[in-house]
């Protein structure tokens, strides 16, 4: 029997009590059918079993904004987690050999800027990384928090915070105040040094070099704007141009000059390796990555107009009608429809894809050679495409299109088997063709015929990249360094950044050597400074 009402309040008040909670005193029954109506209005994460591939692709439609940022709330809670190892396997992961305790020790303390501090003089990329970074396979991945309950740290996360905290103070770089002066450096600090492409290990060369006291230090950039492959092929919700832009002007704080719309290559207006020995540069670090796409000769001909791109000239155009402050240009995004294949399983494969699924694509199928096991996308990239509804077909190969009225129609695919002594090879009767629209293509790229001309005398390698030496970048040519894809070890931004730090020690080496100075035998090169360096805070 219900007990009795003693009293009873307005509807109001009455709504709110009802919310405080009861002991039951029987069980409760509701339909599933009604449970299942009732939980769309309750629940928040994403259902991917029940989101079809139209709505998702509605949804994210020309939607090209970046995720959140970590809170500082976050930031400070995830911080206090760090176990401050010892010998900080995090920081033996990371190409650039980033002090990742202290940063994430000063986060805890709420110093910032010290943090940001330790992460720039080490990386001049820090917000790049810190936005584009492997890092499950890199300082995550040898995080000792790995086995416990909370998992790894959020590093990645933690860098962008920090970065980003500094670059909204707007402060510029200096050099280190303890060196001397400029204008007292020796003449050797004064040779006229060129960087080939303003892309993460020429920004990173540019900036050590000037560190270190060279005054005279240009970059050459075929576009009209800098950040390289940061800048005009990863998607704008992944990093945005800002980002790069405030690298780019850290680097010209100290005064290197950065000279746009010059190209490596051998007409009147590009630059040459021969042409800038010419000019009178005592040394070159040639860092234009590769620009030129593969192309399989079954897509030979092919045009956008009839629906075949490449990752070099599809991302370039979503990036320009995406990126706020890229160009005046005001360029429209690429408009997709239908079913869009992408071909390949590399990071730039997945930026197509996601962007695809942007740009108007109804579904995006991404098509790779092998399996999932041999991805060479790191993870980060593969959970963004599952999660956006992209379709992965492995184990197969595109062999060709069938074009009807100058319009790709189909792409037929054959099926690859891999042998017992693990090559992979096409089994010609396993073949089969799939509606396709637009057709990506994302198989890597290369120097190209004009550029390796271009960089003659300089030797190249039998992938056509350069011929560097991987400890310090130099080539067969005594005076020319490289760096980043274009010297064919980096993979990834960070390897990139580490290419050019690394170079710039022994171009320092060399043209010192070039005027009888010594260098210390370990390398040591200049951390990051700002005005509020100078800042006396000692207590009288």
């Amino acid at each position: 029997m219900p007990p009795t009402q003693l009293s009873k309040d307005t509807s109001d008040i009455e709504d709110i009590l009802a919310l405080n909670p009861r002991v039951p005193d029987s069980a409760t029954i509701v339909d599933t059918s009604t449970t299942k109506r009732n939980r769309a209005y309750w629940k928040r994460n994403i259902n991917h079993a029940e989101m079809c591939a139209n709505k998702c692709s509605e949804d994210k439609q020309g939607d090209f904004s970046r995720t959140h940022a970590m809170s500082e709330r976050a930031a400070l809670k995830e911080s206090s987690r760090c176990l401050k190892c010892a010998d900080a396997p995090c920081q033996k992961s990371c190409p650039t050999q980033l002090d990742i305790k202290s940063f994430i020790t000063s986060i805890s303390n709420r110093n910032f800027y010290g943090s940001a501090r330790t992460i720039l003089s080490d990386n001049p990329l820090g917000l790049t990384c810190g936005m584009v970074c492997p890092t499950s396979d890199l300082c995550v991945g040898g995080c000792n928090l790995e086995a416990s309950e909370e998992g790894a740290i959020n590093i990645g996360g933690l860098q962008k915070f920090a970065v980003e905290v500094f670059k909204k103070m707007g402060v510029p770089q200096i050099r280190d105040p303890a060196l001397p002066p400029l204008a007292d450096l020796p003449d050797s600090y004064r040779a006229k040094v060129a960087l080939i492409g303003c892309g993460p290990a020429s920004i990173s060369c540019a900036t050590f070099l000037a560190r270190l006291g060279y005054s005279d230090v240009t970059v050459f950039e075929k576009r009209e704007y800098g950040g390289g492959l940061s800048s005009s092929e990863i998607p704008e919700f992944r990093l945005p141009f800002d980002a790069v832009d405030f690298e780019v002007r850290l680097m010209m704080d100290l005064g290197v000059k950065v000279v746009y719309g010059k190209a490596l290559g051998t007409g009147a207006d590009d630059v040459s390796i021969a042409g800038l020995k010419r000019d009178g540069f005592e040394a070159v670090f040639v860092g234009c990555g590769l620009p030129a796409p593969k192309v399989i000769p079954a897509f030979e001909g092919l045009t956008e107009a009839q629906g075949f791109y490449t990752s070099k000239g599809y991302l370039p155009l979503v990036a320009a009608g995406s990126k706020p402050g890229l160009c005046a240009c005001k360029s429209p995004l690429p408009q997709l429809y239908g079913n869009v294949v992408v071909l390949g399983c590399g990071d730039t494969a997945f930026d197509c894809a996601t962007s695809a699924v942007r740009t108007g694509a109804r579904r995006v199928f991404v098509v790779f050679r092998k399996g999932f096991s041999n991805m060479r996308a790191v993870p980060e990239e593969v959970d963004l495409a599952r999660d956006e509804r992209c379709e992965f077909m492995p184990f197969v190969s595109p062999k060709g299109v069938v074009v009807k009225d100058g319009r790709i129609k189909y792409i037929e695919l054959v099926r690859n088997e891999q042998q017992p002594d693990g090559s992979w090879v096409a089994d010609e009767e396993q073949t089969f063709k799939i509606k396709a629209d637009f057709v990506i293509s994302a198989f890597g790229s290369e120097l190209g015929d004009e550029m390796c001309r271009a960089v003659a005398p300089v030797k190249l390698s039998k992938w056509n990249t350069i011929d560097i030496d991987p400890k310090t970048g130099a080539t067969n040519e005594e005076w020319v360094f490289a760096g980043g894809d274009v010297g064919g070890v980096a993979g990834t931004t960070v390897e990139s950044v580490n290419d050019g730090k690394t170079a710039s020690w022994y171009m320092h080496k060399y043209l010192q050597g070039l005027h009888g100075l010594p260098v210390p035998a370990t390398p040591k090169l200049p951390m990051f400074f700002t005005p509020i360096d100078l800042v006396d805070l000692s207590v009288e």
